[in-house]
């Protein structure tokens, strides 16, 4: 993570690191890339330990700083694709999310209130260095910004276990916007009732639906079919 961190230019508080960085696959030629970091910090393995909250460490961390993404930036983009997260909840759903969100070329993904910190130490870790590679937007009202988007043109697709059109059958190769619901209860009602078309996934086994993640991967990777065709 502190390798993609440098990687993707973002700005570097301090990097603290212990002895046992030099145990791990890499570590040397990470520390030729910071040693000369003007706010490098070497302690203790043992005060390392308790710094870190993983059981076992890597031996290196850093505190850095994030830019606050303008929305409107995200809708000035010619012919997004944008994810838009409702009470995500899981700290892996919403890293595994935000990592094939980056895989697949989303323009951007939307958190609303009562979804999981995107910076809660377990979502960062999932990420694998996607999550400096997305721009993430921090949203209160997630009804307001989906009636801002659709004032826009931008299509409005809900996933519901009662969709009345297949991933497959809708164009996602317009303006789309993508809605994804919390684990168990799936998209609340205010932001189901304003998409223009329910979707769902076809399925021929006997679950009831799917994990949120493997959910929007699928409708990712269909999206970007549609694209690249």
């Amino acid at each position: 993570m502190v390798d993609e961190c440098i990687n993707n230019g973002y700005p570097i508080e301090f990097i603290v690191y212990s002895n046992q960085l030099f145990n791990v696959s890499g570590g040397d030629t990470l520390y030729n890339k910071i040693k000369d970091f003007h706010k490098l910090i070497n302690v203790p393995d043992k005060l390392y330990n308790d710094i870190s909250d993983v059981g076992t460490p890597q031996g290196v961390l850093a505190v850095i700083g994030f830019e606050i993404n303008s929305i409107d930036d995200l809708a000035d983009k010619r012919n997004p694709f944008i994810l838009l997260l409702d009470k995500v909840q899981d700290p892996g759903n919403m890293g595994t999310i935000i990592r094939t969100a980056d895989s697949f070329g989303i323009d951007g993904v939307i958190v609303v209130e009562g979804c999981v910190d995107v910076y809660n130490p377990k979502v960062v870790r999932s990420t694998m260095g996607s999550i400096f590679r997305v721009p993430i937007y921090h949203q209160n009202n997630g009804v307001n910004i989906i009636k801002e988007f659709k004032n826009r043109k931008i299509n409005i697709y809900s996933t519901s276990l009662e969709g009345d059109r297949y991933i497959q059958d809708v164009d996602f190769t317009k303006p789309s916007m993508l809605i994804i619901g919390n684990e168990s209860k799936g998209v609340s009602e205010p932001l189901q009732n304003l998409a223009d078309t329910l979707i769902k996934i076809p399925m021929l086994g006997d679950a009831e639906s799917l994990n949120a993640a493997v959910a929007s991967s699928i409708i990712m990777y269909e999206g970007l079919r549609q694209r690249l065709e």
